[in-house]
């Protein structure tokens, strides 16, 4: 007989859908084991809109997450469809003003209210090697990144895979990713300015290859990034310099990055930035949350708003399909899809707006792209 699993669930990722998972889990009387890899280059720059307390007060974390250490956000700065800029402040908003993130330190204040709510907590573990055994548990084998401790073998009935957008459990498992397309994000961080600007909205600015976003970050310094598609020229102009001119080159970017000092940049970094989905975000004893079974375009400024709703949605559903409940997981499906169809067509929406370029082939791709596969209706699924 095999030996009984030592979790009901393990998460695999410990970034805000992995916690909002675990955290559900737990608050549900649910073993949780959540494995965070602590791999990649640390995040720099995210937002949080304002909404993102509500979901983070159902949690139960939002006083401890959200205290100092993060900017606020009280609006935001446009030059999109127009040269000019275009202002939407918060004051209005119901739910108060957004964030910019210190995301490390947002991250490690999730796990560790999912350690303190009663999960075990694998700093710099990566879960490898997902068996499925013949009574329908899993067998995981744990790889201590850190050298701290060895390597061990676990069990558990379910497993929910938040490993972003590589989505390693569900890809394993025979789900496959669907990608809309291939944007990439060009990105460096300045130095703080002497003097603090003032003004901590962000700016987004297009231009004939793509789009520029900045933002002031909790430490004063500065994130300036370009998005553009991979094989354009403009993307494999990586070094420092070129990078430099087309960012001197910008109406406004420029102008809040210039006191930041741009006479010696580093090289830009590169990441991932396209709009990607699973085919199915869940199968045979796994879940898919946050970026695994969505990834958004940072231009919606939804992502880690999208990671927290699926990850507390995707431990309700899980911990429902643990008492017997068979069409939870296809309702977590569902709400998935709704989430996807609504950012679709905000997408489609907002590059609709941006006119100005239509020979060039950033923005002739997205109007094709829109123009022969548009946004599903309800019901609906895409290839």
């Amino acid at each position: 007989m095999s030996p009984a699993p030592a979790y009901d669930v393990v998460v695999a990722g410990g970034g805000p859908a992995g916690c909002a998972a675990a955290l559900t889990l737990v608050h549900a009387g649910r073993t949780v084991l959540l494995a965070d890899a602590g791999t990649g280059p640390p995040k720099a720059g995210e937002a949080l809109v304002s909404m993102g307390r509500l979901l983070l007060a159902d949690l139960g974390v939002a006083e401890p997450v959200l205290g100092s250490g993060h900017l606020p956000c009280h609006g935001n700065l446009s030059a999109w469809g127009s040269p000019e800029l275009h202002a939407v402040d918060f004051l209005q908003d119901p739910y108060g003003h957004g964030w910019h993130l210190d995301r490390p330190l947002f991250d490690r204040r999730l796990r560790a209210a999912a350690r303190a709510a009663g999960a075990e907590v694998a700093e710099h573990t990566a879960v490898r090697s997902p068996s499925r055994q013949s009574d329908g548990t899993w067998r995981l084998a744990l790889r201590d990144r850190a050298g701290a401790a060895g390597d061990r073998t676990v069990r558990c009935r379910w497993v929910v895979d938040a490993t972003g957008r590589g989505a390693a459990i569900a890809v394993r498992s025979g789900a496959r990713r669907r990608t809309g397309d291939q944007l990439t994000a060009l990105h460096l961080t300045l130095d703080p300015a002497p003097q603090t600007p003032v003004d901590g909205r962000s700016l987004v600015e297009s231009d004939q290859d793509g789009w520029w976003y900045t933002a002031l970050l909790p430490s004063r310094q500065r994130l300036v990034a370009y998005f553009t598609d991979p094989d354009l020229p403009v993307a494999a102009a990586r070094g420092a310099e070129r990078f430099r001119q087309r960012l001197l080159a910008t109406r406004h970017i420029s102008r809040r990055a210039r006191p930041h000092g741009l006479t010696t940049l580093r090289p830009p970094r590169r990441a991932a930035a396209h709009s990607a989905h699973l085919d199915r975000v869940h199968g045979d004893g796994w879940t898919a949350a946050g970026d695994a079974a969505a990834a958004f375009d940072p231009l919606s400024s939804q992502g880690i708003l999208t990671a927290l709703y699926t990850g507390l949605s995707a431990g309700q559903a899980v911990d429902a399909r643990l008492h017997g409940d068979r069409a939870a997981l296809a309702d977590y499906a569902a709400r998935v899809s709704t989430a996807r169809t609504a950012y679709q067509h905000g997408h489609r929406a907002v590059h609709a707006q941006e006119t100005r370029w239509p020979d060039r082939p950033f923005w002739t791709r997205r109007q094709r792209s829109f123009h022969h596969n548009p946004p599903p209706m309800k019901g609906e699924t895409t290839p």
